[in-house]
């Protein structure tokens, strides 16, 4: 296989905005191509990453679009829909072109706009996701999903909320040093208190929020990419997995089986483990998620994720960061741009450029892309420049 290197990246800032989808999406997609110095001239392929476009704005038939937008006449443009995990297949979709030979140079962007959609109406098309007919059809959303997960995990490990609490007042905490970031507020424990409660034991700040924004990557093969003007973040491994969308047929609702495989492949593919990873963005739609994952990945053995979030060992000092950007949780999260944007806050800290957000002396990044209640998990390894 051909080496994949990132050689430019951009997101929008992520909550609502009064860009159209279009816009938000050319946005990302000509800040990439400037960030990595490429002309539209010289992208070869275009892959969009976007979940509903169609019930959230009424407009299908998006990569074309978006590829006309950019200026990139008569090059190939596919989108990719894998729920919340679209953005992140747009990118495998882009790294198997490169791979194949099909293409040296390949734009990707992940996009949503959401904001202008009524809340009930979000939450009713984000459902679509799940199993309509076995169980959104009959009135469970994700807030209720994940809600279940939780329940299951406290009854299994003996835990309480305070691990829940950990991971949102880390998140928020994180967000302050991004720019992209939807919040900017920090919280503690009696803001979470007095919150609103969406499905027991979740309040509003286990959440994720609604979103606008887009995120764009240029990956180009290694032995083109010194044409560009800074140094390719390596792409050494991948995976993904799948599992059933109705959360009803999985046999541990304590863990993704999906994730754990898509791991197992990228650390695999990436000739690495768990314990060498300098940070990680994980896919925190909900608070139980991101404590979920961090066992899934292999960084803490079940039942610990929780008690080493309290401990600080996922803060951006800890042993392992976790969603040092402020995860989807604090930074937001437009559906199809998620998975592209953690790989863009990725690049920006393996090339030393994430600011007051940076993890000293990262090395390797990983990122955790889930779509749905664990059906779609795709999991990516990255590498500082050479």
């Amino acid at each position: 296989m051909r080496e994949v290197v990132i050689v430019g990246a951009a997101e929008t800032k992520f909550g609502k905005s009064e860009l159209s989808y279009r816009e938000l999406a050319a946005q990302a997609g000509r800040e990439a191509m400037a960030d990595a110095g490429a002309s539209p001239e010289q992208i070869e392929a275009f892959f969009l990453g976007t979940f509903s476009p169609g019930t959230f704005i009424r407009q299908e038939h998006a990569a074309p679009l978006i590829a006309s937008e950019l200026g990139l006449q008569n090059v190939p443009s596919t989108r990719t829909e894998n729920a919340c995990a679209s953005g992140s297949t747009a990118f495998l979709n882009a790294i198997f072109a490169i791979a194949a030979g099909a293409a040296d140079v390949v734009l990707v962007v992940g996009a949503e706009k959401m904001t202008a959609t009524p809340t009930s109406e979000v939450t009713s098309i984000l459902a679509e996701a799940a199993d309509w007919e076995q169980e959104s059809k009959v009135g469970l959303t994700f807030p209720g999903a994940y809600a279940l997960m939780a329940r299951a995990y406290f009854d299994r490990y003996g835990k309480t909320r305070d691990i829940l609490d950990a991971v949102a007042i880390k998140n928020h905490r994180n967000a302050m040093g991004n720019p992209y970031a939807q919040f900017h507020k920090e919280i503690g424990p009696e803001d979470i208190a007095r919150s609103a409660m969406v499905a027991d034991p979740l309040t509003l700040y286990d959440c994720s929020p609604i979103s606008d924004g887009a995120a764009a990557l240029v990956l180009a093969a290694a032995d083109v990419a010194g044409q560009f003007r800074r140094p390719g973040v390596r792409v050494l491994g991948f995976g993904q997995a799948s599992d059933s969308l109705a959360l009803h047929h999985h046999a541990d609702l304590t863990t993704l089986p999906a994730a754990r495989k898509a791991a197992e492949r990228a650390y695999r593919m990436a000739g690495v483990s768990p314990e060498d990873i300098s940070l990680a963005e994980v896919h925190d739609c909900f608070t139980i998620a991101e404590i979920i994952a961090t066992e899934d990945l292999g960084f803490f053995k079940p039942g610990e994720g929780g008690d080493a979030a309290k401990a600080g060992a996922t803060a951006r000092d800890g042993r392992i960061p976790v969603n040092p950007s402020g995860g989807l949780k604090a930074k937001g999260h437009p559906v199809g741009a998620t998975g592209v944007s953690q790989i863009a806050e990725a690049t920006f800290q393996l090339r030393g450029e994430a600011g007051d957000r940076q993890v000293d002396g990262a090395e390797l990044a990983l990122t955790h892309n889930v779509g749905g209640s664990g059906a779609t998990c795709v999991v990516t390894i990255l590498g500082r420049p050479e």
